[in-house]
């Protein structure tokens, strides 16, 4: 068997080492495609007490959402840049499903109606897609490009209850089921540093969401956030990597992703007067030059180990 890296060439995916969600957006429709972060003013099933309360330890008040603002601001500042650019509306506050479904309807079609929005992309949990729901996404699957993405950070019990996400991985597999069977793309978040868990887990992680049929990956950097439950743990329960520490671990995730799932993101963004740590979070230039060069020192790419 010819060993892959043997014939390794340079970076195959439209000159980068990794499928990202942006060169992949540029091929389909020809064009600069931006997410436009929204917040709909939903919540979470474990902040209202419905299942918990306080949300997941490492989640803002804004719910993962501290930079997502209105539709009409968003396309102002950015068509300046990208004068010939499209958007997807992202609704990434919180859980973008957990509403009932004519309010949800209201706010999907009326983010559709404005011009160059050419699409969709919802970020819930895998325990708020009721039958009603799917049922509004097929619909939404049907007439626009859609992608659901699902907040799983982890596939270890143990860490999944530390940090009070109130739902078991079987619920996960049957929403990714259930998403798959309606035609519907799927991306997977996963969070990198999680208090308690190895490197290995974190692998473990990857080889098993990448082991379902999704669409994309989201590998983020576990940021401690001033007034977070995660902020009691630092620093005595938390491992805290160093930069090369982490852009290691991404790579070597990234060699085990298929080549076909498309990378959402490989690190994560803070807003500086909310980080604890780690400190090097905002250099995300150099986290991703940094990844680029380990791929290029390795001769490697995505996929090339799964």
């Amino acid at each position: 068997m010819t060993d892959p890296a043997a014939v390794y060439d340079g970076p195959p995916f439209r000159g980068e080492y990794y499928n990202s969600i942006g060169g992949y957006l540029k091929e389909r429709f020809g064009c600069k495609v931006i997410k436009l972060s929204l917040d709909a003013g939903f919540t979470c099933p474990n902040r209202d007490g419905t299942k918990g309360t306080g949300g997941c330890i490492f989640c803002s008040a804004d719910g993962s959402g501290d930079f997502a603002s209105d539709i009409p601001g968003q396309i102002r500042l950015l068509s300046r840049k990208w004068p010939s650019g499209k958007y997807i509306a992202y609704f990434q506050s919180h859980t973008n499903t957990y509403a009932p479904v004519d309010l949800l309807r209201k706010k999907y079609y009326d983010a559709l109606e404005y011009p160059d929005v050419i699409g969709i992309a919802i970020a819930t949990r895998p325990d708020c897609l009721p039958p009603e729901v799917l049922e509004l996404l097929s619909e939404l699957n049907r007439k626009t490009f859609l992608w659901v993405e699902l907040g799983l950070q982890t596939i270890h019990e143990d860490t999944a209850r530390l940090i009070n996400r109130c739902y078991p991985l079987e619920v996960f597999d049957r929403a990714v089921d259930e998403l798959s069977g309606l035609g519907i793309k799927t991306v997977v978040h996963l969070i990198f540093g999680l208090p308690g868990e190895s490197r290995q887990d974190m692998i473990t992680s990857v080889r098993y969401v990448c082991s379902k049929d999704i669409f994309g990956v989201k590998l983020h950097l576990l940021n401690v956030l001033k007034d977070t439950k995660l902020a009691e743990y630092y620093p005595d329960r938390l491992h805290i990597p160093t930069k090369e520490e982490y852009i290691n671990l991404v790579v070597d995730a990234l060699e085990i992703i298929p080549k076909h799932i498309t990378i959402h993101r490989v690190t994560a963004d803070a807003p500086r007067h909310l980080l604890i740590a780690p400190e090097w979070s905002y250099e995300k230039r150099t986290i991703l030059n940094g990844i680029r060069k380990e791929f290029k020192n390795r001769g490697s790419f995505q996929g090339i180990r799964a």
